[in-house]
């Protein structure tokens, strides 16, 4: 089969986000804003700290996943290849990029699969758009992605601002919540939802709790910019057309437009002392393990990063990606010395204090 316009779009994401400034340009995550407080007498050794949690029923290193960014083109097995040998090597969980492209079509099928073939014993997620799910009749469709990757789960992305910027964007998003719980009950994995970069607030994290979602992550603004993405894809897009006239274009408005990471994580936070079994994720603009300690204290069950990693792994190759990835966990478990916590649980029940940033 011939491969589809998602690989050629793919492909565009990943090598913009590498090489351009797709930042958000007027906001933060907000993790600067905290602080955790200093305990002098943490009375235990730093041998002592473990970082380790469990994960899709599995057990795992670090509470840090390595969330969806690539696959559906041909260098995609490269990258996915790298990520999957690190994740299995430090025993942390990977989630594979949009697997639309394999609904489209089989070219780019062991640019996923290759995830499962190098790290066979981790947790692993699959990826579709809520576009997709919004049309989904059952979950058999659903089901061939997940077992093309033998997953442990499966995550809907909730998108609508990208593709509302996207050129060739499919905004039709009526039904994606029937979908999401037709997808709860049949998939036969759990299902995560979460956003990419515009956040999750209190009250849609409560319509997707009452559909039977239990995983959330909130992946709120302060990271990438998928607007900032999609703005500087239509301006490449658009080079060397002629234009009968100048119309000033709608998208840039939206380059920072979304929750940011810390707002939506303390809403949707909350909901667990109603919500037995929800588990929230932290992700968006994570940049230091010490972002992913407050994450944990802040309600977070694990933390996910992408770009920085990705960096790290087109940098320096494998042992680029181990390097980093270790000066976060360093970076956590220091945070979990001095505050005086020797597991996540202790690290979950710790205060963190808020500063003005006027203040600060």
């Amino acid at each position: 089969m011939k491969s589809s316009k998602t690989s050629s779009r793919k492909q565009q994401h990943v090598e913009i986000t590498l090489s351009k400034n797709v930042s958000f340009r007027g906001k933060t995550a907000g993790f600067e804003r905290y602080e955790f407080v200093h305990n002098a007498l943490p009375e235990l050794d730093f041998s002592e700290i473990d970082p380790s949690t469990t994960f899709l029923g599995k057990p795992i290193s670090l509470p840090i996943l390595i969330s969806s960014m690539t696959g559906g083109y041909k260098d995609a097995l490269r990258i996915n290849r790298g990520l999957a040998q690190v994740c299995a090597q430090k025993n942390i969980p990977l989630g594979v990029g949009s697997q639309r492209q394999a609904l489209e079509d089989s070219t780019y099928h062991r640019s996923y699969s290759v995830v499962r073939e190098v790290a066979p014993d981790i947790p692993v997620f699959g990826n579709i758009g809520a576009s997709e799910v919004a049309r989904l009749k059952d979950a058999s469709p659903v089901k061939r992605l997940a077992d093309l990757i033998q997953a442990d789960g499966f995550a809907v992305h909730l998108n609508p601002l990208q593709e509302f910027l996207q050129p060739e964007g499919d905004p039709r998003f009526r039904g994606v919540l029937e979908g999401i719980a037709m997808l709860v009950k049949n998939l036969g994995v759990p299902v995560i939802v979460k956003e990419i970069g515009a956040g999750i607030s209190g009250s849609v994290a409560r319509r997707l709790i009452d559909a039977g979602v239990r995983i959330i992550d909130v992946a709120g603004s302060g990271g990438t910019s998928w607007a900032g993405v999609e703005i500087l894809r239509r301006n490449g897009l658009g080079k060397g057309r002629r234009k009968k006239y100048q119309r000033r274009d709608h998208a840039p408005v939206f380059w920072d437009w979304g929750i940011p990471t810390v707002e939506a994580l303390t809403h949707v936070a909350e909901m667990k002392t109603r919500t037995p079994g929800l588990s929230v994720i932290a992700s968006g603009g994570l940049t230091s393990g010490l972002d992913v300690a407050k994450a944990i204290a802040l309600g977070a069950a694990m933390t996910g990063v992408a770009r920085p990693m990705l960096k790290a792994l087109e940098a320096g190759g494998t042992q680029g990606f181990i390097e980093e990835l270790e000066t976060w966990e360093m970076e956590l478990k220091g945070a979990m010395f001095l505050t005086g916590s020797r597991t996540i649980g202790d690290l979950g029940r710790q205060t963190l204090v808020r500063y003005d940033r006027m203040h600060v």
